[in-house]
C-alpha cells in the first residue's frame, strides 16, 4: 500500500478511471456485437450509430485511436461488402 499522500490519490484516480473505461468498453463490444448480429436491413440503419460509438469511446480514451479506424474500417468494409 502507499504510504505518500500523492501516491494515495493516483491509486484511487486509477481506480476510478478503470471503471469508466470498463463500462465504456464494455458498451462499444456490446454495440458492435449487435451490430455483427443484426440483419442487412438493420445494419444498413445501425451503421451510423455504431460508427458515433466507437468514436465517442476513441474521443474518452477508451479504445486507441488506430484501433477506432480499425473497427470502423472493418465494419465499413463488410459493410460493403452486401
Amino acid at each position: 500500500m502507499a504510504n505518500i499522500k500523492s501516491a494515495e490519490k493516483r491509486i484511487g484516480q486509477a481506480a476510478r478511471r478503470q471503471k469508466r473505461n470498463r463500462g465504456a468498453r464494455a458498451r462499444l463490444r456490446n454495440v458492435v456485437k449487435a451490430y455483427r448480429a443484426a440483419d442487412d436491413m438493420e445494419k444498413s440503419k445501425a451503421l451510423p450509430s455504431t460508427v458515433s460509438e466507437i468514436d465517442v469511446a476513441r474521443k474518452k480514451g477508451v479504445i486507441h485511436r488506430n484501433a477506432a479506424a480499425r473497427y470502423k474500417s472493418r465494419l465499413a468494409k463488410k459493410a460493403a461488402k452486401k
